[in-house]
């Protein structure tokens, strides 16, 4: 299996699809157990839900699941929200915080060290290929980062989560230009809610390369599952009506962004 899938396209736009993958090694996969082997914390159909939406944006594609290392993870282990619940580099448990590894079987650090050279090292060799590739034909390159996650999950925060949640680490990873278009498309859009840097700021993707100065910029888009899935629970079923609505936001996004520098 190669880790990462690479579509390139022309434009300044770069589609970055970390959490969509759900590959993982038999030799992994009998270290889970029944919690772990649902893989339920999957952005699912996020690559059908963006498909054709900018027809000439680049996309890199991670084709592991997320247990197996997590790509939009600092490599160093840090965490990206101190003191709050959330799953690290190589989760533990769920997003419900039940553990996904049978017991004795949590990875020591010679085979995460060996995750990372195999899966989350070349997908980020590949999309900072990507990002050089379209900053030298446009002067510039914008990396949006494409997720989805449930609506409700206590274990990680309270309430409800807006439809849309744009991460720019508080503006600090693209010009503001860029968080200001998303930010009123997004506000405008009729039916949905919205929200920039609440509960998720970006994640180590985007605050990696997000960095305006130099001409790269990057924004996470997190959408709530409950805006184009039939329901937030097995079997995770695409509504293409509820996902039509969404993609016609998508899609007015990603053609403003083309131009908003």
């Amino acid at each position: 299996m190669s880790p990462v899938e690479v579509m390139r396209g022309d434009s300044p736009i770069i589609l970055g699809v970390p959490h969509t993958g759900m590959e993982v090694p038999v030799a992994i996969l009998e270290t889970f157990n029944e919690e772990g082997r649902a893989l339920a914390d999957t952005d699912w159909h996020i690559d059908r839900l963006y498909d054709g939406l900018a027809p000439s944006a680049t996309m890199v594609r991670a084709t592991f699941h997320r247990y197996v290392i997590d790509a939009n993870r600092d490599p160093s282990g840090e965490s990206l929200y101190p003191g709050q619940n959330t799953t690290g580099l190589y989760p533990l448990t769920d997003f419900d915080g039940q553990p996904i590894y049978r017991d004795g079987m949590v990875p020591d650090e010679a085979e995460v060290a060996r995750r990372i050279a195999d899966y989350h090292t070349p997908y980020h060799a590949a999309l900072d290929a990507e990002i050089a590739r379209v900053k030298a034909i446009h002067g510039y390159a914008i990396l949006y980062d494409c997720h989805s996650i449930r609506s409700v999950i206590p274990f990680l925060f309270e309430g409800t989560l807006p439809d849309f949640n744009i991460g720019t680490n508080d503006g600090a990873t693209c010009a503001l230009e860029i968080e200001r278009c998303l930010a009123e498309i997004c506000a405008d859009a009729s039916g949905f809610t919205s929200v920039v840097n609440g509960r998720f700021k970006g994640g180590w993707t985007t605050r990696n390369y997000g960095r305006p100065e130099t001409g790269v910029h990057a924004v996470q888009m997190e959408l709530a599952q409950s805006t184009y899935l039939a329901d937030e629970m097995p079997p995770w079923t695409y509504d293409a009506t509820k996902a039509e609505r969404l993609r016609a936001v998508l899609r007015d996004i990603l053609s403003a962004l083309e131009t908003a520098l």
